[in-house]
Order: structure tokens, then sequence, then C-alpha cells
């Protein structure tokens, strides 16, 4: 990568539009948009909303599905110095209410309706003033929302107002904005806690997504496909900036669906994709994955090796990448190079970005590990976030008084400075006195012939404190009995390894995923102690 240069996100979209005005830059749910038409309309929704009052450092707020729209909002608020805070769709209304409240949310851009979700009726169980006045007793910095869609409230105003205001709005162009000004307010999953803020600023989001860019071999011309949600921030730097900083296009989907991945990446002749174990999981055991030749040539992953090499035989991404990293992080840590060694590249190994510095730390004595040790992995340098907003003592425990960001994962390094990512430390769990992780046992289960996903968590055991429990979802058409699943695995585990609890099942929606088709452990290993009987045993 060449020396970065650091700029605001609305001088990178000018540069981009400048060099490729006709080429295409977005193009959503079929839907398309030119670099120089993303330019003209990102510049009168930023209008629009100086017309609403909205001013730097602002928190403004975007509720609905990848779209076009999503990204306009997005880039007219970083262009006026505006902080986005992506709304999780998947959010209920209490949910919702705190990330508006907690943010300190000023205006919000809402879609009425999204996957049979009324979002207009849940925003009016929490803030009634919807339906006459803003400002409600709930959120009382909430003054505007602006409704994408055709049910509109009488509190407040539709998508076309916001442009016409915009239009006979005559504020200078350009606004000053800093590279060090916040870009986004990226909430945190809450799996353990409540959601946290993270603050992430310009030059964070752009550098990093032009770090990683270059590690997958993106360019202008390219063709990349990324259904990542763009309320996630692997859907905003690893996608949108990656694709802008680059002058590449960027294709996604209003929501991710399998054959609809597949049939965009084959009609539009995508060359990079990316996503993690279970979306790919999701394509390569569609029924109709064949009908589906790619063109694919590179892409970053976020999977075990067993379903890396599957991604680089079958769908022909042969300039795979893994990625390892976190919101706090902006997100990347470390990611492969395209042309390093494949091998190295399937089973997990990355460099850490350029300038960034990783250490490994036992989690006991604190000492730094050498190669070939594991320990907490944790990060300092340029991409670390500003810290969470209005949350000072949380910022401390998260990043020491010297800048290093304690990541809370397990890692390993190679003597050539490769980093791989192993697992969640509190995800690691213990069987009589070995530790585990789920993803060592897991790519196992992925080789089994019948099983199409795997999902890995401890559970209590009276005599060696916790063992392995597994979840299946088999291939289409295939049966198998839990006990045939467990023999299999002795055969190719460490006894302490081998799941002693199996549970077929269709899907792992109702137990717990996320946007971004993670599975959450927590609510999976919630469940597995109702499953199997174990709830007494959580006790003792």
């Amino acid at each position: 990568m060449t020396a970065w240069k650091k700029q605001t996100l609305a001088e990178s979209l000018a540069a981009s539009a400048d060099a490729r005005a006709q080429d295409e830059a977005l193009v959503i749910s079929g839907k398309r948009l030119t670099w120089a038409e993303l330019r003209d309309n990102v510049r009168e929704v930023a209008q629009g909303l100086r017309a609403l009052g909205i001013q730097r450092g602002d928190h403004v707020a975007v509720c609905m599905g990848n779209s076009l729209e999503w990204v306009i909002f997005f880039y007219a608020a970083a262009s006026i110095g505006a902080v986005t805070v992506p709304v999780n769709t998947r959010f209920k209304a209490d949910e919702m209410l705190y990330c508006l409240k907690q943010a300190d949310v000023k205006l919000l851009f809402i879609t009425d309706r999204f996957l049979k979700i009324n979002f207009i009726e849940m925003l009016r169980g929490i803030c009634p003033a919807l339906d006459h006045q803003l400002p409600d007793a709930a959120l009382p910095l909430l003054a505007t929302v602006v409704v994408l869609g055709h049910d509109v409230p009488a509190g407040a105003i539709g998508f076309a107002d916001l442009l016409s205001k915009g239009a006979a709005c005559e504020a200078l162009w350009p606004p000053a904005v800093s590279v060090d000004d916040v870009l986004l307010m990226q909430f945190t999953s809450g799996t353990t806690s409540y959601p946290k803020g993270v603050m992430l600023s310009h030059d964070n989001m752009l550098r990093n997504a032009a770090c990683v860019a270059a590690r997958f071999n993106l360019k202008a011309g390219d063709r990349y496909y990324s259904a990542r949600p763009f309320y996630h921030v692997a859907g905003t730097t690893l996608s949108l900036l990656a694709a802008l900083t680059t002058g590449a296009s960027l294709f996604s989907s209003s929501s991710f669906e399998p054959e609809e991945a597949l049939a965009t990446m084959w009609s539009e002749e995508c060359t990079h994709t990316s996503g993690n174990d279970t979306m790919f999981l999701m394509m390569l055991n569609h029924p109709k994955f064949e009908q589906y030749p790619l063109k694919l040539r590179n892409g970053w992953v976020s999977c075990g090796p067993e379903v890396s090499r599957r991604v680089v035989e079958r769908m022909g991404m042969k300039g795979l990448v893994q990625a390892y990293g976190l919101s706090e992080a902006s997100p990347n840590v470390c990611m492969s190079r395209y042309d390093d060694d494949i091998e190295k590249r399937i089973d997990g190994w990355a460099h850490i970005l350029d300038d960034v510095e990783v250490r490994l730390v036992d989690a006991e004595t604190g000492a730094v590990m050498p190669p070939g040790k594991s320990g907490e992995i944790q990060v300092r340098g340029w991409s670390v976030m500003q810290g969470y907003y209005n949350m000072p003592e949380q910022t401390a425990k998260a990043i020491s008084a010297d800048g290093w960001l304690h990541t809370g994962d397990l890692g390993i390094m190679d003597e050539d400075g490769r980093l791989k990512f192993l697992t969640r430390i509190k995800d690691v769990f213990r069987v009589g006195g070995e530790n585990v992780a789920p993803a060592e046992v897991e790519d196992v289960l992925h080789k089994h012939p019948k099983i199409k996903q795997a999902q890995v968590i401890g559970v209590p055991d009276p005599r060696l404190v916790e063992v392995p429990a597994a979840y299946i979802i088999l291939r289409e058409g295939e049966t198998a009995m839990p006990q045939e699943i467990i023999a299999w695995s002795r055969e190719r585990l460490a006894n302490f390894r081998v799941p002693r609890y199996v549970q077929i099942v269709d899907s792992f929606e109702k137990i717990g995923m996320t946007g971004s088709s993670k599975i959450q452990k927590n609510k999976l290993r919630a469940q597995a102690l109702i499953d199997f009987g174990l709830e007494d045993a959580r006790k003792t």
C-alpha cells in the first residue's frame, strides 16, 4: 500500500467521483448509482440535514436495511461533520430506545417497514409524541424523524420533504470537517453488558478501509459483492469504504439471502466478495449453488480452515484472505495478503496492518507471550477507537493508560509475525483442565459429509466442570442421530474435545443470531442448558 494521506469521507468521495464519474458506484437490490450521481445525491441530502439544523458533531441515526438511501444518508452526514449512529434492524423497542438515548441522537432517518417489521409502530411505542410534535419526554434530544416510505406520522417528515428543504438551503459548501472528527458511533453487540457506542473517526475508518482493500486486492473497476449489514462496522469500513477508497463498484442486498447473493454475484460478474462462515456455508450448501457459476478472484473471509478451503475450491476465490478485527479497532487488526502462501491463508494466518502494534498477553500473569504461545490480543495504534461515548470508565477498562486496546480475544503469532485469531476468551471452556476453543471442534465437524453447519459451546458437567455440546444443521436430505455424530467425532478428536451432547436443529435463527450472521454463543449456551436438562447442573 502506498503512503496513506489523511482525508475525510467527503474528500474521498470527491476523488472517486472526479476520477470515475460515469462508472457504477453502488448497485443495491437492483438499484444503481454512478459515482457522479452518488456525489450529487449526497450533497442534496447533506443540505437537507443542514436545513433541519444538523451541525458538525451532532448525532444522527439511521434504521433501515442495506439500501442506496442508507449510504447516501451516511455519506451526507459525514460531509457536514455529523456522526452517524447505525441502528440494528433486529433491535426490539427497548433496544432502540436505549441506543437513541445513549447516543444523544438529534435526528433519526428510518424506514417505515422492513422484513415485515413495522418500525413506525415500534417507534410510536417508545416515542408517543411522534404522532403530534417532537421531542418526546422519553427522547428529549430527538427533534426530527425523517421517514423513508409512505407511513409518515404527524410529528415526522418524509424523505421528499428533507430533499425539498435541502434545495432551498443556501448554506455554503463544503462545510468544515476534520479527519479526526468522529464519523461513526458503532454500538457493540452487548452480549455481556449494555451496548457501548464505539467512536470511530474519519481517519480510523478510511485508513482501515484502504489498508484492507489493498490486502484483498480491490481496485477501481472491480465488482465487489457484500451483503454485510451496513449497521455493522464490517458493512461500513470493510465493504462501503473499501469500495469508496478504491473506486470499486459495490453490490449489496437489503438483507442476506443465499440464493439472491449467488444470483447477484453470477449475473453481475462480481470479482470479489466477503463474509463469515455462516454466510458461506449457506451459499455452498444451497441446492441451487451449481446453477450460478461464479467469476470470483479475491475477497476476505472470517472462517475456519475447512470452510475456507471450500470457498477457494468451489467458489473459485483463489485470492481468499482471512480477516480478524473488532469494532473498537475500526475494525480490522490483521488481514492476509492475497498473494501470501495459500495454505497459510486458509489456515487463518494474517499479517498485522501497517503501523499497527499487536502483542499477546497472558491473562493471568500479564506477561507478553513469544511466538507459538497464545495470549490475549492487544492492539495499539491509529486504528484504535477514540473511546466509548459517555462511558469513561468502560473506556479506561478497554484501553490502558499507554494505549493498548484489550480485545478479549485469544490469538497466536508465528515467527514471521503473522497473527491467528483462535477464539473469544469468554468462549473458551475447560474440560478436566484442558482448554477447548469451540472453533477447533467446529472445524472438524464441518468435515462430516452430512453436516451443513456446526456450533459448539461448553456446558456444565459435575466431574469435568464443562464438556463440549454441539448444535448441528444437516445437509438437505440427510438424516443422522446424535450418537452417530459423537462416534464419528471420537475417531477424529481428542477425547476432551468430543461433543458429549448433540442437538440437531433446522436453524439458529430462533436461538440467537446477529444481523451479521454470527451465532450468539451466550444464547446458544442458555438454550443448551434447557435442551440437555442441565439447568440444575449450572447451580452446583
